[in-house]
């Protein structure tokens, strides 16, 4: 680890990710999710069962992701439906 992909994500309590989309190379893909805010927040893929970070304030993970394009989201209730939804493309 340390030398793949890697992204960054942020949590912010409006119900937003800090970014619409996102974009990364494919491979084992190191997210690093960061809170901004004081609600705790998940982040999934769609279709990538088994990866889910949780912040309080700082988690990190890992998942193999081939070239294509995912859904980030948060699963706590509520919050993807407000908005807390974004694009990823692998390339």
């Amino acid at each position: 680890s340390g030398d793949g992909p890697a992204l960054t994500v942020h949590a912010k309590d409006s119900l937003k990710f800090d970014a619409e989309a996102y974009e990364v190379a494919a491979g084992e893909v190191t997210f690093t999710y960061v809170n901004d805010g004081q609600l705790a927040h998940t982040l999934l893929i769609k279709g990538k069962s088994g990866f889910e970070l949780e912040v309080g304030g700082k988690d990190v993970g890992s998942v193999e992701l081939g070239s294509g394009t995912y859904t980030l989201y948060c699963d706590v209730t509520g919050h993807e439906a407000a908005g807390m939804v974004a694009k990823l493309t692998v390339k």
